[in-house]
């Protein structure tokens, strides 16, 4: 058994660990508590002056700013940040929070766990690629569609966070975010090489697939040329991008058919992902598009363009895939911000249905009005009386403008404080209060109805009908439905869909 070593933190706090690494990178080998609840991660190597400098302020300053904030616990769950320093036997390490439970496979792989990945930490890049996912996990750990879209609102809301602080993380991938979608959950790991513009320069450009193209362009510069590009916020922007389509695609935006050089792979990879990086799904050069006789069977039909476009993620995610892989690729302000894509989630979360087919691997799917609806991914036709509604919102009394922002109804779909009200955003920021439903639809005898559990405004426009508390409301096509009266008070009308 081994033996369990007792020493203490740099500011002074003591701690026990293992004498057993349990995991090994490049850079740090990792022991665990004894009870497991954190870790002690010692590198390989001494870091310098300047390294040791940053690392105080992350363990420091800039951790304080994070979870010192309202709102600052419910950070907890999407960094795994570290704590503290310590010096122990000529080694240097930091002491991080062990990542929860749910961060480590259940069920393993296929095949009585082939792969031997029960109880190992729930990397990204399983997750992200078609052929991974058919071939090794278990159902039970793919989660569904709208468990990947909360995954990757979680995962844009703690990168906007680390921006709003004048962070970078310099090394955004899948291997440095956990994430469960079957709980719909994300957590950012690896923060210690964070990069302070101007202050504490990257360790790392980055991890392949991941880089972008401004970075992979001018690595073979010294770090001092001006010219050089180096990790910063706009190319966390880039790797979120690409994560999100990722998770949401099973495949990459950029890798597709279109060879620069036959002799040199190296070369070819360098301008494939660089200078002359392209989106696969670009909608006027087709040059990149992926070639289905290149690929294996197990990745389609997600590698199969026609079949899985990026539009089936809806109106506001489809924009911003546009504006990240067309406008941005090459333009680093063009990309979309971490608000940008946390906003685009949250609407896009409110117009997912669930698939009527029991069977259908996804479950969910964002609803198209344009065409006779039906799911994405497995071709059910959706059938029967749909409400959708439509969200308006005041900005001085009675004058309501549209939020570009709708919410599908479904059985058991809720009703929140922020649809009720523009001013509140789904957020960190939530009381506890806020986080409560206070409705919720119901289809009963082929009528839906809207039940009333904490709108005291709730009010019948079309009849001047007040609903209260406890009350329920029968939805007709065209109906105006006041939620909330004052300053963000919003409005609804209600759209009937027949199909």
């Amino acid at each position: 058994m081994a033996s369990v070593i007792t020493c203490r933190t740099l500011d002074g706090q003591r701690l026990e660990f293992v004498d057993e690494v349990i995991g090994s990178g490049a850079m740090k080998e990792v022991y665990f508590a004894p009870d497991r609840s954190y870790v002690v991660a010692f590198y390989k190597s001494l870091p310098d002056q300047a390294a040791r400098e940053r690392l105080e302020m992350i363990t420091g300053q800039y951790r304080d700013n994070i979870f010192g904030q309202a709102g600052g616990d419910y950070w907890r769950d999407l960094f795994c940040w570290p704590t503290a320093m310590l010096e122990h036997d000529g080694r240097f390490g930091l002491v991080a929070p062990a990542y929860p439970r749910h961060f480590f496979f259940e069920h393993g792989s296929r095949n009585d766990d082939m792969l031997k990945i029960r109880g190992r930490e729930k990397e990204g890049k399983w997750f992200a690629a078609a052929n991974l996912r058919h071939r090794f996990m278990d159902p039970r750990e793919l989660g569904d569609w709208l468990g990947h879209l909360r995954a990757c609102l979680r995962l844009a809301r703690a990168v906007r966070r680390l921006h709003m602080a004048g962070l970078a993380h310099s090394d955004l991938s899948y291997k440095n975010v956990l994430i469960d979608p079957s709980r719909g959950l994300a957590c950012v790991i690896d923060v210690d090489g964070l990069v302070v513009p101007g202050k504490y320069p990257p360790d790392v450009v980055g991890t392949p697939d991941f880089i972008a193209p401004e970075v992979v362009m001018t690595s073979h510069l010294p770090k001092t040329d001006p010219a050089r590009h180096l990790p910063r916020r706009e190319t966390d922007l880039h790797a979120l991008a690409v994560l999100i389509y990722m998770y949401l695609l099973y495949r990459h935006p950029l890798r597709g058919g279109q060879v620069h050089d036959l002799d040199d792979e190296q070369h070819d990879e360098t301008l494939s992902m660089g200078q002359h990086a392209l989106f696969v799904e670009h909608p006027h050069d087709p040059r990149n598009r992926i070639r289905l006789a290149d690929v294996r069977s197990t990745e389609l039909p997600w590698a199969d363009t026609e079949a899985r476009p990026y539009r089936l993620t809806g109106p506001y995610l489809a924009r911003l895939f546009e504006q990240a892989f067309i406008d941005g690729l090459h333009d680093p302000v063009r990309r979309p911000s971490a608000n940008d894509w946390e906003t685009a989630l949250v609407k896009t979360v409110d117009l997912v249905q669930p698939c009527h087919n029991p069977d259908c691997e996804q479950k969910w799917y964002v609803f198209d009005n344009s065409t006779r609806p039906a799911c994405p991914f497995c071709g059910t036709p959706f059938h029967g009386r749909l409400p959708i509604l439509n969200l308006y919102s005041s900005r001085e009394e009675g004058r309501f403008r549209p939020d570009d922002h709708r919410l599908m109804v479904w059985t058991g779909q809720s009703l929140f404080p922020w649809h009720a009200n523009a001013l509140i955003a789904p957020n960190e920021k939530l009381t506890e209060d806020q986080k409560r439903r206070v409705g919720y639809f119901v289809l009963q005898g082929g009528r839906w109805w809207l039940v009333n559990e904490g709108l005291p405004d709730l009010l019948d426009v079309s009849t001047r009908t007040a609903v209260p508390i406890g009350g329920r409301l029968e939805l007709q096509d065209g109906q105006q439905i006041l939620l909330a009266k004052g300053e963000g008070g919003r409005l609804i009308v209600v759209q009937m869909v027949e199909a």
